[in-house]
């Protein structure tokens, strides 16, 4: 994996961790594209996720950094399913990841009721988060856990799954990014225990520059995506969803 193929990974990192498209999804069609299949890579793109982590501790300063017990009660208590589940079926989950037609067919699964969601979960209030209960948190975090099929979206999992126990849009897009906090680090700081031997071995620079380049990508994709959504809803996402998901189930087929 060369300079700007990293470079390339850290964008496309950036600009859908937050997104409801899946990052991991995107990730995979872009390594796919690139011809990118080395063992390094996966870690790669799970390491770069700590720059994603900083640009929402970053951009909501105010939630992190008052210590409010409450606050981080609610993380924790969305974060536990995440934290069972990928423990006991880790190994699973990376089976899943050597399945390419899993990607183009969770896009447009999800993508179809993205095209549907606003009729069901319709509201445009302001953040909200000091409303948010322990049993909203919990359903939002378990929502999560659907994300950990490739293709689905971490984000448009935890947003749903927050609306549909009673948040509102800027609520659930706002607890979707905290609970990117703790679900992200868990997973990279195990990932790179994992793989300590193969990152040392590798680039450092690499590894640097690819979370420097995710912060400021997904600082800004982040900030506009919450000002987007109170605005015009899912819609539009789910499209992109959908074609996203055809182009590359063709191109699969294709090749």
């Amino acid at each position: 994996m060369n300079t700007w193929e990293a470079i390339l990974l850290a964008i496309v990192e950036g600009l859908t961790e937050f997104l409801p498209v899946s990052s991991t999804g995107h990730l995979s069609m872009a390594k796919a594209l690139l011809g990118i299949n080395s063992s390094f890579s996966e870690t790669y793109i799970i390491a770069i996720q700590f720059g994603a982590i900083l640009s929402v501790v970053t951009l909501y300063p105010r939630h992190f950094f008052r210590f409010e017990f409450r606050f981080y009660q609610k993380l924790i208590v969305g974060f536990i399913p995440a934290a069972i589940l990928g423990y006991l079926f880790d190994d699973q989950l990376e089976a899943l990841l050597g399945m390419p037609w899993v990607v183009p067919l969770m896009l447009v699964s999800v993508g179809v009721f993205l095209v549907f969601a606003d009729r069901f979960f319709p509201g445009l209030a302001d953040e909200q988060m000091e409303e948010v209960s322990n049993k909203q948190a919990f359903l939002a975090g378990l929502s999560q856990c659907a994300a950990m099929i490739p293709g689905v979206s971490r984000s448009a999992a935890s947003i749903i799954g927050g609306m549909a126990a009673g948040m509102n849009r800027s609520t659930a897009a706002a607890f979707s990014f905290f609970l990117a906090v703790p679900t992200l680090a868990a997973a990279g700081l195990y990932k790179v225990y994992k793989n300590a031997d193969e990152l040392l071995d590798q680039n450092i620079v690499h590894l640097l520059l690819g979370n420097a380049v995710a912060f400021i990508v997904a600082y800004f994709a982040m900030k506009g995506f919450v000002q987007f959504l109170r605005k015009h809803g899912f819609r539009i996402f789910g499209w992109y969803r959908i074609a996203a998901g055809l182009a590359f189930a063709a191109w699969l087929y294709l090749k």
